[in-house]
């Protein structure tokens, strides 16, 4: 799925984890693929949701309010959002934001779902 310059796909990595793979930049007009991809990777049944931002170049304020509103509707499904392959500048802004406190960030997705367990 593509609009302007944000391209997400959809990956199953087990029976209860799956990744959505971010490229390019991510800002208020994403919602729509964003928020379809979080559908069909739901659609699966999964309860971990793993965000791979190893293909971001440029995230805005209208991108973070995304990943919270992304992050209100895992939470009503009672499943959990983690963040993988984020730079050091947006780890940081995930800190300060204290979205870090919602989001588990890890450094690959191998890393997410072994502490997710699944």
């Amino acid at each position: 799925m593509t609009t302007g310059t944000t391209t997400v796909e959809v990956r199953q990595l087990s029976p209860g984890a799956s990744a959505i793979e971010v490229s390019g930049d991510v800002t208020a007009a994403s919602e729509g693929p964003l928020m379809d991809a979080y559908a069909s990777a739901s659609g699966t049944g999964a309860k971990v949701i793993i965000l791979d931002f190893g293909g971001l170049d440029y995230m805005n304020s209208g991108g973070i309010g995304l990943l919270v509103t992304l992050l209100v509707r895992v939470q009503r499904q009672g499943q959990r959002l983690m963040a993988v392959a984020l730079s050091e500048h947006y780890r940081q802004i995930l800190a300060l934001t204290r979205l870090d406190e919602a989001i588990a960030i890890h450094a690959t997705a191998a890393d997410a779902l072994a502490a997710a367990g699944v």
